[in-house]
């Protein structure tokens, strides 16, 4: 208890007083601007295959893009379908997860961006030129021009020499050898 008009007296009420000030500040800013919304989580990540994936809240899971709002819960806590990132596909998923076709209404999971196969039906995303994809590699036929869309400008070598023509020149059954 103080005594009234002793310095110690004003110290205390002084300080007191000015801690419930700064608390009513506080107070008065979150309800005026309210709580800030958390900073988001780069999910970026990088799958043990190489291809774009999703990070898990565990920090450790990697899901690849495409296992993105598939209705199933890939990551423990089943954050990859959360009804913030699955309402309304694809404008609601990072730019990361998604690849843009040549034809911009089609849309597919950046992981099957350059994975041989003719995702998006235009080649676009076997591009390389418009998806950045690497060339040919050794287990792979380049074609001038695929005759059937499954693949686009590279082909299984094991297709060459199977007496079905895949590329528009027959390449894959006169010059590839498996």
């Amino acid at each position: 208890m103080c005594i009234p008009c002793t310095r110690r007296c004003i110290c205390i009420s002084a300080v007191a007083l000015l801690t419930v000030g700064i608390i009513a500040v506080i107070i008065v800013l979150i309800v005026t601007f309210g709580i800030p919304p958390p900073t988001p989580v780069n999910r970026l990540c990088v799958t043990s295959n190489n291809q774009t994936g999703f990070l898990c809240d565990d920090r450790e899971a990697c899901i690849p893009a495409s296992q993105v709002c598939d209705q199933r819960r890939n990551c423990a806590n089943g954050e990859d379908e959360q009804e913030s990132l699955c309402n309304d596909l694809p404008s609601s998923l990072p730019g990361y997860l998604i690849f843009y076709c040549g034809n911009p209404r089609f849309w597919i999971y950046a992981d099957k961006r350059c994975d041989r196969i003719n995702n998006c039906g235009d080649c676009s995303d076997e591009s390389e030129t418009w998806a950045s994809c690497p060339p040919c590699g050794p287990q792979w036929w380049r074609c001038t021009m695929v005759v059937f869309h499954a693949y686009c400008a590279c082909i299984p070598r094991s297709l060459c020499r199977d007496g079905v023509q895949h590329c528009s020149d027959w390449s894959d059954e006169y010059i590839c050898s498996r």
